[in-house]
């Protein structure tokens, strides 16, 4: 098993659990819940998409709700044929499901790792001491190959948004 170590909130540190993905790297396909009683496989569900994968800690929380509807937004102008844009955390589906139904996001599909922590063992984001999945973003082509990867570096830090979606449309 694979441990790096992350700041998280006054310096306080956290380990990651999990292989890290390199730009360039098969992407690993894993089974998600998108709900209690529906699976999603990240890539068998979405094959001969792009995919955008932008992963939070808990969609309860400021931070992990802002970088959710900023994903949501600029997901309404991509053309949903080519691109499909896919929120993870290990929340429960339903605490998914409510959050999305009162917030109004329907432009992206949120995948749950509650089970098994799949998605953060194959990417490299399961905070260990939290059982949550470390902020971090994944773009991944067509061919399952990963073109963009950002982790980052604090917990409750926002993503590059912009390089994140150069990184979609440079694929387009």
């Amino acid at each position: 098993m694979s441990w790096r170590t992350v700041t998280f909130l006054r310096d306080n540190e956290l380990h990651l659990e999990g292989r890290q993905v390199s730009v360039g790297d098969e992407a690993p396909d894993v089974e998600l819940a998108a709900s209690l009683a529906e699976t999603y496989s990240l890539l068998g569900d979405s094959v001969g998409k792009i995919r955008l994968v932008s992963v939070v800690p808990s969609i309860d929380t400021p931070v992990c709700q802002t970088q959710t509807r900023n994903f949501n937004e600029e997901a309404a102008a991509l053309d949903d044929a080519q691109v499909v844009v896919l929120t993870v955390s290990a929340d429960l589906p339903v605490a998914q499901e409510r959050w999305c139904a009162a917030d109004g996001i329907e432009n992206l599909k949120m995948l749950s790792d509650h089970k098994a922590m799949a998605f953060g063992q194959a990417y490299g984001t399961e905070v260990k001491e939290l059982r949550l999945n470390h902020r971090s973003v994944f773009v991944i082509d067509k061919k399952d190959k990963v073109t963009y990867v950002e982790y980052l570096d604090e917990l409750t830090d926002e993503p590059d948004y912009a390089a994140a979606l150069e990184a979609v449309k440079a694929l387009l």
